[in-house]
């Protein structure tokens, strides 16, 4: 099984890294994990103001410490994944993702927003529901 394993560095995304241990049998004993973390993509104005390798950097960097605790919590088990950033907006950039990859599960943490915060704010998970067809399992 191929799974996709979206994280953004809260308490709600290390929590679906957990139930991706806890649950390793069911998903196969040893799927195919990819860690994603999705970056916004910095104003016109200051990546203009940059040279396009700091840039990347910071991406990397910023990316590198969403990615850090669920990257602990698999390495503490021994499991092995890959790992990527995307940038953009989150929702649109993992449906996206999972549809070329070829994924057959994406795993995410919902920050169980209100219906009037989740309007406002925006919802990652509500995007990725919209937009894809890969099953989606929603951590809480």
């Amino acid at each position: 099984m191929k799974i996709l394993l979206a994280t953004d560095g809260s308490k709600v995304s290390l929590e679906a890294a957990k139930f991706v241990v806890n649950h390793i049998k069911e998903l196969g004993g040893k799927p195919e994990i990819q860690l994603v973390n999705v970056q916004p993509r910095l104003p016109g104005r200051a990546q203009a103001a940059s040279n396009a390798g700091s840039v990347r950097s910071f991406y990397q960097e910023e990316s590198g410490k969403a990615l850090a605790g669920a990257k602990k919590i698999l390495d503490q088990k021994g499991i092995p994944y890959a790992e990527q950033f995307l940038l953009g907006d989150p929702g649109e950039a993992i449906a996206k993702h999972a549809k070329a990859g070829g994924f057959d599960m994406i795993i995410m943490g919902s920050h169980a927003r209100g219906a009037i915060a989740s309007t406002v704010l925006g919802s990652a998970v509500r995007d990725v529901l919209a937009d894809c067809k890969v099953p989606v399992l929603i951590i809480r």
